[in-house]
């Protein structure tokens, strides 16, 4: 589990003991979307995430791009 998107979700989640579908009901979202989500679903829409997050009292915002390693 990789992506920082993903990794928050599901902690924040889980730390407070909601159920993925508790999650979405919350959200007013589907219970699928929440299931892309946290599988690392490539394409999602941006105000859907952004709904999930606003439960945790997040949005999504740019940030700088992190360097890739340089191996070799």
């Amino acid at each position: 589990m990789k992506d920082p998107l993903i990794r928050f979700v599901k902690d924040k989640r889980r730390s407070l003991k909601m159920t993925q579908h508790d999650l979405a009901h919350r959200a007013g979202l589907g219970l699928r979307f929440v299931r892309d989500l946290e599988q690392g679903k490539q394409s999602l829409r941006l105000d859907k995430v952004n709904q999930v997050l606003s439960l945790f009292g997040h949005r999504m915002a740019p940030q700088p791009k992190q360097p890739e390693n340089e191996n070799g």
